[in-house]
């Protein structure tokens, strides 16, 4: 199990990925993706779409969209996109992070 984090309760913003990373034919998997926050509705949804996007895709530490493009996807306003770059940043965290 892998874990990252992002953010912090006091900015008002917190995302923790668990990431469970598995073998198919020689390259590392997401096998399951947990995930807490303390956010916005809008960061939540992203942070629950990554979860489950990211089963069965390659264990990297990237997102499937670009941040501008999830910003479009959940019709998050523009002067939320900070918050979307935290999502990222626990998401790199998380898939960056060894295994526990």
């Amino acid at each position: 199990m892998r874990r990252g984090a992002g953010g912090s309760r006091a900015q008002g913003i917190w995302v923790q990925f668990d990431v469970r990373i598995g073998s198919r034919n020689q390259e590392s998997t997401v096998e399951a993706v947990r995930f807490l926050a303390y956010a916005c509705p809008h960061v939540i949804a992203v942070a629950d779409w990554l979860a489950q996007k990211a089963v069965g895709g390659p264990a990297e530490p990237v997102l499937p969209e670009s941040v501008h493009a999830l910003r479009e996807r959940f019709e998050v306003p523009i002067e939320k996109l900070g918050r979307l770059l935290i999502v990222e940043d626990a998401w790199k965290a998380a898939l960056s992070s060894p295994h526990r």
